[in-house]
């Protein structure tokens, strides 16, 4: 296995980690006093940031790494449906903003890398 490969899969289950795995942990193991506060971390902080580090991450290969925000979004929607109520639609617009945050994500880190790379070539475009 190289080391792109193994790079990927600890991507991919750190992904399964935190998207899919911590919601159930949070179920399972905070009161339901501070469960709503600890949600609300989860939502709009540590899946927004991962979102947006995935992205960074998979803009350094895009044609290899391209399908990991895309697994970051859907591991959520399944680990937020199978948590907190099968098919409830709102949780589809917390995945659509976290693929749009890693695409972007990636997107840029693609983006500045090329122009990094093209400055150190004499006579790049850059």
């Amino acid at each position: 296995m190289g080391k792109e490969t193994k790079s990927f899969l600890v991507w991919l289950a750190a992904s399964a980690a935190i998207m899919l795995a911590l919601p159930g942990l949070i179920v399972t193991l905070v009161n339901s006093g501070s469960g709503m506060a600890v949600c609300l971390l989860l939502f709009f902080a540590i899946n927004p940031a991962y979102a947006v580090m995935v992205g960074i991450f998979s803009g350094k290969n895009v044609k290899r790494r391209w399908s990991l925000p895309v697994a970051a979004a859907v591991l959520f929607l399944l680990g937020a449906w199978l948590c907190f109520g099968w098919g409830e639609t709102a949780f589809l617009w917390y995945a659509g903003v976290y693929l749009v945050l890693g695409a972007g994500a990636m997107l840029a880190s693609c983006w500045y890398g090329y122009k990094k790379a093209n400055e150190r070539e004499p006579g790049g475009k850059g």
